[in-house]
Parts: C-alpha cells; sequence; structure tokens
C-alpha cells in the first residue's frame, strides 16, 4: 500500500480532504490500519452487544417448533437457562466479528482505493455503485475467512443442548471430534450470507448517505456539524441495515443449522428447510440487522472523528462530468 497525498478512493471528490488538518494521511498504511481499528470495534462490540437477540433467532431457525417467536423464544430460554443464558456465545462472537470488522472496514478502504485508481476519475464517479459492490466484496471474502472458526463455536455453543457452555470447553471438544473441518466447514455458506449482507451494507449506506445530502439535509455537507453527520450516518446506516437483513437471511439460516449439525451440507440443508423454512426468524433478524448496521456505521464514523481521519464529502462529478449535464 502507498500513501497518496489526495483521496484517490474517491478521486470524483475534488480537494476532499486538507491534509493537514488530519493525524492521518488519506490512503497511507497508518489511515488503513486505523480504518481497521474502526471495524474492528464497531463489530465486535455491537454483535456482542445483541447476542440475547442472535441467541433467540439462531434457536428460532434450528428449532422452530420450540422457539416459535421472539417473545416465545426469550421466554422459554429464560426459563430453561436463567438470565445468564442469554448471553451464552458471547465470547466467541466477540473475537470473530472483532477480527472480521477488522478486515472488512479496513480492507474496503484499501480495495475502494485501489479499484479506484484502476478506472480513472471519470468511470470511478460513473460506476460508484459498482465499485462499492467490487471493494465490499473483495473485503468480504477475507473477512469470512477470519470469522468462521468462531461463528462456527459461537452456533455450536448456542443452539446444540448440553454440548457446551463457553468458548473454552466447545473449541477444544470440536476440534478432538472432527479436526479444523469443523471450524471452517461453514465458511461457504458464510461467503453466501455475508458477502451479499456486505455489498448491500456498503454500497446501500453509500449511496444512501448521498441521497441524504443532496435531497433531505437542509445545508451541504460542509456546514454540517460532526453530530450532524454522525446522525446522518446512523439513519444511512439503519436504512442500508434493513435491506441488508433481506439479502442475507436465507443464508444465514443455513448457517445456524449447518454448524449445529455434524456431518451435514449446506445444499442438504437448504432441501431440507424449503423455501419458507429459511425465511424462519427474519423479523428478528430486521430488527436485529438494522439496529446492529446503524450502530457500526455511527461507531466507525466516531472513531474516525475521534482519531481526525479524513472523512471525504460525498461524491461530486468531476468537472467535465458537470459540464456534460448543462
Amino acid at each position: 500500500m502507498r500513501s497518496v497525498g489526495q483521496p484517490q478512493g474517491r478521486p470524483w471528490a475534488a480537494a476532499a480532504v486538507g491534509k493537514h488538518s488530519h493525524e492521518y494521511e488519506y490512503g497511507s498504511k497508518q489511515y488503513l490500519l486505523m480504518c481497521g481499528v474502526g471495524g474492528l470495534l464497531s463489530c465486535g462490540l455491537t454483535h456482542t452487544f445483541i447476542v440475547p437477540l442472535d441467541l433467540i433467532k439462531c434457536r428460532m431457525q434450528v428449532d422452530p417448533a420450540k422457539y416459535k417467536g421472539i417473545f416465545r423464544g426469550f421466554g422459554v430460554t429464560l426459563q430453561e437457562d436463567g438470565l445468564r443464558g442469554l448471553a451464552r456465545g458471547w465470547a466467541p462472537t466477540l473475537i470473530g466479528y472483532s477480527l472480521q470488522g477488522f478486515f472488512k472496514f479496513g480492507l474496503y478502504e484499501d480495495f475502494k482505493i485501489r479499484y479506484a485508481e484502476m478506472l480513472g476519475r471519470k468511470k470511478a464517479y460513473r460506476w460508484r455503485t459498482g465499485l462499492y459492490l467490487a471493494a465490499s466484496a473483495s473485503a468480504e471474502f477475507f473477512a469470512d475467512i477470519a470469522l468462521a472458526p468462531m461463528e462456527a463455536v459461537k452456533v455450536r455453543v448456542q443452539t446444540q443442548p448440553g454440548y457446551a457452555r463457553t468458548l473454552r470447553t466447545a473449541a477444544p471438544r470440536m476440534f478432538a471430534e472432527e479436526g479444523l473441518r469443523a471450524f471452517y466447514k461453514g465458511v461457504g455458506p458464510l461467503w453466501m450470507r455475508q458477502i451479499p449482507y456486505t455489498m448491500m451494507k456498503f454500497a446501500c449506506f453509500e449511496r444512501t448517505v448521498e441521497a441524504l445530502y443532496t435531497y433531505v439535509v437542509p445545508k451541504p455537507q460542509s456546514q454540517c456539524t460532526k453530530t450532524e453527520q454522525l446522525a446522518v450516518t446512523f439513519v444511512a446506516g439503519y436504512i442500508a441495515g434493513v435491506f441488508c437483513a433481506f439479502v442475507s437471511h436465507p443464508a444465514d439460516s443455513v448457517v445456524s443449522v449447518l454448524n449445529k449439525e455434524k456431518g451435514s451440507s449446506a445444499f442438504g440443508v437448504l432441501r431440507r428447510l424449503g423455501f419458507w423454512g429459511v425465511w424462519k426468524g427474519l423479523f428478528a433478524r430486521i430488527i436485529m440487522i438494522g439496529t446492529l448496521t446503524a450502530l457500526q456505521w455511527f461507531i466507525y464514523d466516531s472513531v474516525k472523528v475521534y482519531f481526525k481521519l479524513p472523512r471525504p464529502p460525498v461524491p461530486r462529478a468531476p468537472p467535465e462530468e458537470s459540464r456534460k449535464k448543462k
């Protein structure tokens, strides 16, 4: 990675960042590393915070007869496991999603810069949605490799009664019984779930922010306070999260069942669940992912503000593009 003086990740955002007003130069290794730290905090903290809802969602997916709804699921869990039972799986969640967030956000910023440089100013602006999709898909591919082991442990702890209650007991048992395959057999379905989710998460967020500043916010972004900009970030993040829940939920159902059962395959689980079965727990996932995505973007942007990272404005057409439209 090389340092760049201009905001080349968004080459259409002319003179976006005054380099002397920031602690880190846009596109530098230090900048990308801090973006990764922001992703680590945003994903690790938010996913751990919603472990109880995620627990109920997973149990609704793998045992819909017993966990017939969100409130019923919470009631059964409290009755059988007590209040502490709602936190089951917090350790693998914190570790797994912190690693995923580090690579997801850090690599997204890196790929966005690289792809924009490959396209050039004009094409980077015209094809910016495709650029967001490609950069986020590339980043998520690697992020899921980091996430897969802890996701497998989390689901096993949360959905298989009597197997293990903690990361310290579940991981060694899984390795002893199934070897490394136990931790990576779900990486394929994880890609199926997470890559579409992340593509929607980043592309929808970027374009929603652009639309909010263009059509909703009554003043230019440059005149908005940091608090107002963070509010726009939160709203755009929630809108993106709702769409993310829809596109990723079927694969999420397959991952939950697959990691619970030994010797199962993704296609076998999909055939057994059927069309309606893969949509179990969707409402819980919409609430969870909408809130999760909004908080993630809010925390990520807050980290950029705190560490004085460059925050380029929404994309603008290069001068030659603007003249063509007149």
